[in-house]
């Protein structure tokens, strides 16, 4: 039955996305791919849909919505906390106040701390408080209404109180990460934290209580219903080679080394003979053993709150038995979505149906040439213009928006890479990722061509879910 459900809403979705291109006449942008180790990636041209050329769709203004840019024509049960509901096959956030939201959210809402970066800020706002105070209301002008990983929570937290315009915030609490540099063998890699053979700890049997004493960190934030909910790691090495990974580990005694030999005995596998789908289930076992122990810790001092997921990426969000582990213990399970120009239909469907929960795409962004940064770092696409990055992000999010399971996106990032700066992550050092430049100036029309998407989410949906709705009557 499960088979059954999951190939229809491939069908479906597939379907949606065939029917919606006759309804629009697509642009092209010239952009190039990133490939690592690979400066001479050709540009290539890519149709793109923006909201100026869909058909029957006209924007909007003046909509009513509240502080957390939730639409306010149909309030549901509020709770004092985000939760999540489906409605009429499309999952929605509600929030605090009972209205549905969809989360629109910068990545790294802090400042940067290269020299030329403290310069700039102390020219233009002297203190933390005051470059909250603009900030939030400038973001809130442009649309969007939290702040996402790696952002400056506690100078978020402190202008909430103010009365101002509250961003909501989404700690990433790194629950693996911490354990492994407190019990050693991890390493920096570019965007995220590396484990001996690509291993995460997930078995050794201090993790468990490591993350139970973690997770009281949550304490100070349990009534805050300005936060949205929690990361407990970012871009974990899991996959098709964990099972490799782990019965190759040097020490026998290693906990790793012994469930993962132990899990071969319990199926009557010897190592000579796994296969590709042994391989995806090992994955998902350790999937399944992180996310409940995680979710756990997390649920126990913060009930109320979202539990968001780990932030999958790379072939871990294409492994199913990964994002059934996800969804068995997380509320909105999260992507982090590079490497194609527009979100894949089937892909999209795979989430919802092997999960059975919404989620959200976590980071994603595109680098533009005319900011003056080299762009060879980080793995978005690189165009040629900050209207072409407008475009990019109206085409890329469009498409996300006709899925009925995703509930937001968080852009990266708040802002550029500084190629002076010092003691960065070797994913970001020389890229135009920011919708700021390294002296706080925003990009336009970069940000216009983001409001225009921003302001109009709520119509937006409505205007897929109508029209695909309309096709299906007429067949």
């Amino acid at each position: 039955m499960r088979q059954a459900k999951s190939r229809l809403t491939f069908f479906l979705l597939s379907i949606a996305t065939i029917l919606s291109a006759s309804d629009y006449k697509t642009i092209q942008v010239e952009a190039k791919r990133w490939i690592k180790g690979n400066p001479n990636v050709p540009w290539e041209m890519f149709d793109t849909r923006i909201i100026d050329n869909m058909t029957g769709f006209k924007p909007k203004i003046n909509i009513r919505i509240n502080q957390y840019g939730s639409s306010l024509s149909n309030q549901y049960n509020a709770t004092g906390f985000f939760r999540v509901e489906k409605q009429n096959g499309r999952w929605w956030i509600i929030d605090p106040e009972g209205y549905r939201n969809f989360q629109l959210v910068i990545n790294s809402i802090q400042p940067g701390r290269s020299d030329r970066n403290i310069a700039a800020f102390n020219h233009k706002f002297g203190t933390y408080e005051k470059w909250m105070q603009v900030t939030a209301d400038s973001l809130h002008h442009y649309g969007f209404y939290g702040s996402g990983s790696w952002s400056r929570t506690e100078s978020i937290i402190n202008h909430n109180k103010t009365g101002g315009r509250p961003l909501t915030y989404t700690p990433n609490l790194n629950f693996m990460s911490s354990y492994g540099n407190a019990r050693g063998g991890t390493y920096q890699l570019p965007g995220n934290t590396g484990y001996p053979n690509q291993c995460i700890f997930v078995f050794d049997p201090e993790f468990e209580v490591f993350c139970d004493k973690h997770a009281q960190q949550v304490l100070k934030y349990k009534d805050d219903k300005n936060l949205f909910g929690f990361f407990s790691d970012n871009e974990m090495p899991l996959g098709l080679n964990n099972l490799q990974g782990y019965l190759t580990f040097q020490n026998k005694k290693d906990p790793g080394y012994l469930a993962a030999k132990k899990w071969l005995k319990d199926k009557g596998l010897t190592e000579d003979k796994i296969t590709d789908s042994e391989r995806e289930e090992f994955a998902g076992y350790v999937a399944d053993r992180y996310y409940s122990i995680v979710s756990k810790a997390l649920k126990k001092y913060a009930p109320n709150h979202l539990y968001l997921g780990s932030r999958l990426h790379g072939g871990a969000k294409n492994v199913k038995a990964i994002v059934r582990a996800a969804g068995k213990y997380c509320d909105i399970v999260s992507f982090n979505y590079y490497g194609v120009w527009t979100p894949q239909p089937e892909v999209l469907a795979m989430w919802e149906s092997e999960s059975g929960r919404p989620f959200m795409i976590t980071e994603f962004y595109t680098k533009a040439m005319d900011a003056g940064l080299a762009n060879t770092t980080g793995a978005g696409f690189t165009v040629h213009t900050q209207k072409d990055k407008g475009y990019a992000y109206q085409h890329f999010c469009l498409a996300l928006l006709e899925s009925k399971s995703c509930v937001g996106w968080h852009y990266f990032k708040y802002q550029d890479n500084d190629p002076t700066a010092k003691g960065v992550d070797p994913s970001n050092i020389d890229s135009n990722k920011g919708i700021v430049n390294n002296d706080f100036d925003y990009y336009h029309p970069l940000i216009e061509l983001m409001q225009q998407l921003n302001k109009n989410i709520f119509p937006l949906i409505d205007y897929f879910d109508k029209h695909l709705n309309s096709k299906k009557m007429k067949e």
